[in-house]
């Protein structure tokens, strides 16, 4: 068996190596890429200033800021800090032709469009925006930035298609402060991030088709912001807190003694009223393919009500409880609680697959900081903050382009096939192809190609 699995070990190896030759184009499919963002420039100073940071953004750079970035590729000191930074050229037309592109290759009729604040830790006090207040990277109350990010996802992909920046009360009661950090009069009063979700959902509601709305347990908590989906006529299916207050409609009342009022069914929080369910409650379902297999979990879906800020019961709603176990399949590592509006004949897979959908949000945020500087800014302006958002989520966008040019197109036999849509943007005589008789030596056809 070890020697077997030795000598297949080193068949996918094999399979997994590409010549240098294959990412010449890489370069050439960015500028392509770029083409339709770039038009709204006027000159080419400015047209190349925007190739470069988006560029530099997508680069091996430890640091993705401004300064960072004009280093690497040779810039003076001020000419793209001054064009990120503070140049007054909008960023309206960069959004609205990559939303155009995400509706027409993602975009699908059951869609997620889906809500999610992240923080990031600044030092200083002078950037705008920056306060204390709760950062949920960092699990406490520090001194950040906080931002709404929505994102959408479908079964083709997942990506973020925009974000506003939360300005805490402190900021918007001083009007000299906002002065300085160049906050819009538009954008000066004080909303909740529940507030600017729903003004985030407005527009896109109509640019991208979707069924669904998602959020974390920030934006299920409240009855509030769930009201106001259910008056919309918007479906949602919202985390909430594994201490919720909830009643199972699905099972009997307490009998009654005869005397006084009906027993009412007992209160108890999600996660306790889940534990105690047996085995038999719980369903089975595969939610999508993952990186080790097929991605399971087991759910369950009951009527119920919750409290309200007032203590008091709230509408009826379906309540959603998804856990995974560990890869014994022997102890359960992880529990998801949501609260959904959608009608008792919605099948349980479908509510599994927006609530997955939803942690899809997060990884896009993750992968956004991780490999598009996402949270690598510099910046104190209001402006500034804007642009480099701006940019980071375009390079974010090109990055999910890229890694769809990537996947199998016609796979078989454990091989990796070249994509039929990029084969012209090989080098010639270049393949991505391995099997074993090209890896002993002994070219075949399909290698050659």
């Amino acid at each position: 068996m070890d020697a077997r699995y030795t000598i297949r070990k080193h068949q996918l190896l094999d399979e997994c190596q590409g010549a240098p030759e294959i990412f010449e184009q890489v370069i050439p499919r960015l500028y392509t890429f770029m083409k339709p963002f770039v038009t709204i420039f006027q000159g080419q100073v400015a047209a190349q200033h925007a190739k470069t940071s988006v560029c530099g953004l997508l680069s091996n750079l430890a640091r993705k800021n401004i300064a960072s970035i004009a280093y690497r590729f040779g810039h003076s000191r001020l000419s793209l800090p001054a064009f990120i930074g503070w140049d007054a050229w909008d960023n309206a037309p960069w959004r609205s032709a990559w939303r155009s592109q995400v509706k027409r290759h993602l975009g699908q009729g059951d869609g997620v469009l889906g809500f999610d604040p992240s923080g990031c830790a600044k030092s200083d006090r002078e950037s705008v925006g920056v306060a204390r207040q709760w950062c949920g990277r960092l699990g406490k109350v520090d001194n950040c930035h906080v931002a709404m990010y929505l994102g959408y996802v479908s079964r083709k992909g997942h990506t973020l298609v925009d974000q506003r920046l939360c300005l805490p009360k402190a900021w918007t009661k001083e009007t000299a402060r906002l002065d300085k950090a160049g906050v819009p009069t538009a954008y000066r009063a004080y909303r909740t991030r529940h507030q600017l979700a729903l003004e985030r959902l407005t527009p896109h509601g109509v640019w991208l088709p979707q069924s669904w709305m998602a959020g974390d347990d920030e934006m299920g908590r409240p009855d509030g912001l769930r009201r106001r989906l259910a008056a919309w006529g918007e479906r949602y299916l919202l985390a909430v807190p594994s201490n919720t207050a909830m009643r199972d409609l699905d099972t009997a009342p307490p009998a009654s003694s005869g005397r006084g009022r009906p027993g009412q069914r007992p209160w108890h929080s999600v996660e306790t009223w889940s534990q105690s369910l047996g085995e038999a409650s719980w369903q089975r379902i595969d939610v999508r393919d993952g990186r080790k297999g097929p991605l399971g979990v087991e759910a369950v879906k009951r009527r119920g009500v919750s409290r309200t800020h007032r203590r008091q019961p709230g509408d009826e709603e379906r309540l959603v409880v998804l856990r995974s176990r560990n890869r014994d399949q022997q102890a359960v590592v992880k529990g998801d609680y949501d609260r959904s509006n959608a009608v008792p004949e919605t099948p349980l897979w479908e509510c599994a697959r927006v609530a997955k959908a939803a942690h899809r949000i997060e990884a896009g945020l993750q992968r956004s900081k991780s490999e598009a500087g996402l949270a690598d800014y510099e910046v104190r302006h209001w402006t500034g903050w804007q642009h480099h958002q701006t940019r980071s989520l375009l390079a974010t966008w090109l990055l999910v382009r890229a890694t769809e040019r990537g996947k199998k197109m016609d796979p078989c036999d454990d091989l990796t096939p070249d994509s039929p849509g990029h084969r012209h943007d090989l080098a010639r005589g270049v393949s991505v192809r391995h099997d074993v008789a090209y890896a002993q030596g002994v070219p075949d056809a399909t290698a050659t190609q």
